[in-house]
This record gives structure tokens, sequence and C-alpha cells, in this order.
């Protein structure tokens, strides 16, 4: 599943379209991406419209229009947005396509576990205003996490960092990489990090989350080396510090790698 940084580049692939009137709405409107929203209010009240602006927050993702309607989409495990040459003929799995003088915008989902909401505005829609401040944002703090942390205090710290309403935009890939860095062991019960444990944490998620997005969200590249990303999906995956072959449970549902010398379970 695509996680924050991931879905920072795909907001930014449709932004040729930003400042551009949209023109028509093709959707596959009886498919479950559409659950609960107003298909009917989405095709009538697009058209005509310029799309503004655009944001993105954890996994999920927003997009403005000039007559104040708001467009919100998840992309599930599979979604994708693109940028397609007008002209472009929708497939099976392109489920939403807003066309625009010299290009369509389009949304696809092959096994359909996203979703795309609509709200005729012009206040913030709940579904967005209901979302969890960005991990590098100010009012992410220290405490805040550590109080997080205590709301869950017998969870695996692995399963903790995984939940989006502490922690949104983080999946399995980030959530290894921050407690390789944070040498704690993944499944440490979040109730025994202390207020000084709290505070490292803090610091190395909006570390990750900083380099995920400059290397990321660029142009879909990789992490550099040195990064546990590039070890972590193999078998004979080694720690990048000190050469240990990784270690791998499920924790929290997900696949976990860690480095046994650089994140003891005690």
């Amino acid at each position: 599943m695509p996680e924050l940084a991931e879905v920072e580049y795909y907001r930014k692939r449709w932004d040729p379209g930003l400042g551009q009137k949209i023109l028509a709405v093709r959707l596959h409107a009886g498919k479950r991406t559409f659950r609960g929203t107003d298909v009917a209010a989405l095709k009538r009240l697009l058209p005509g419209t310029t799309l503004t602006a655009s944001e993105a927050r954890g996994k999920q993702m927003a997009f403005r229009f000039s007559n104040g309607a708001w467009l919100g989409v998840h992309l599930g495990m599979t979604g994708r947005l693109a940028v397609d040459p007008t002209g472009f003929e929708p497939a099976r799995h392109d489920h939403l396509v807003l066309d625009q003088e010299a290009r369509a915008l389009v949304f696809s989902d092959p096994r359909l576990f996203g979703r795309v909401l609509f709200d005729r505005g012009p206040s913030t829609p709940d579904w967005w205003a209901g979302l969890p401040e960005s991990l590098t944002s100010p009012a992410y703090t220290p405490a805040r996490l550590h109080r997080f942390l205590q709301r869950h205090a017998r969870a695996p710290l692995k399963a903790v960092l995984l939940r989006q309403d502490g922690f949104p935009g983080i999946g399995n890939w980030m959530a290894d990489e921050i407690l390789w860095r944070a040498r704690l062991h993944p499944g440490l019960r979040a109730g025994r990090l202390t207020q000084r444990d709290a505070r490292i944490l803090w610091r190395v998620v909006r570390q990750v989350c900083r380099g995920a997005l400059k290397h990321v969200s660029a142009d879909f590249s990789d992490p550099p080396q040195g990064w546990l990303f590039n070890e972590r999906w193999s078998d004979q995956g080694r720690c990048p510090r000190d050469g240990k072959r990784l270690r791998r449970a499920t924790l929290g549902g997900r696949t976990t790698a860690w480095c046994p010398e650089c994140q003891p379970a005690s």
C-alpha cells in the first residue's frame, strides 16, 4: 500500500492540470471506489470549474476546485493517478477521468481498495478536517507522540506505528526504517518508552518522513544506500550498520524486519 512519500508522488502527477478547466467527468459510477459518494453531484458540479489546488495528508489527498468543491482520493493498495493525452479512452480499471483541453487526469485502481470522495464545499469536509496533522508539521510534538504511545501502551511498537490516527502516512517499510534508526525493537511494548525515548522516536519519525519525501516523492526513486529500505525486502538482507543478518517476523499483521544487534529485544 502506498505510504506518505508515494502518495505525495501521485498527488503531484496531476500538477499539470492546476489552473486548467475541467471540461467533462467520466467515471464508473457503480464501482465500490465511489461507495458513499454522490457521483451525480460530482459529474454535474465539476465540469466548467478550474482545478485550483491539491494537498496530501498521510495516505490521503484532496483536490480543490474554483467553485469550492473538494475531491478526495485514497489510493488503497493499487490506486494510481496519471496524466494521459486528450482523447484518452478509459480502460476497465480507469474509474475516474477529468477531461481538460490538453490532457486527461486519470485515477486507476485494479483491485478497488481505493476510494473517491466528493464534497460540494465551500467548508472543509469532515473526511478531510478529521485527519491528524502531518508528522512534519509544528503541531506534531514529542509530547503528543508520547501521549499516543501511552494510550496504546500494551501494543508492540510496530503495530502502533502503523496506526494512521497517530502516525498518518506511515506504512510497513517506513515503520521498520524508523525503528531501526531509533534502535528500538519492533516488539517492544509502546508503554515502555519514557518521555526521553519518545523524543528520540519523534526526531527519527520526522527524519525518515523528510528523507522519504525528498527521495521517493520526487521521481519514485528508492532511498539511497545506508537506509534499511534497501535490505529489508530480502530474506538475505543485512543491517547497513553492522552487516548482521536481519531477522523477520509478523507483527501488527505485517512482515517486519529488524537487526538483532542494533535492536535487541531487551
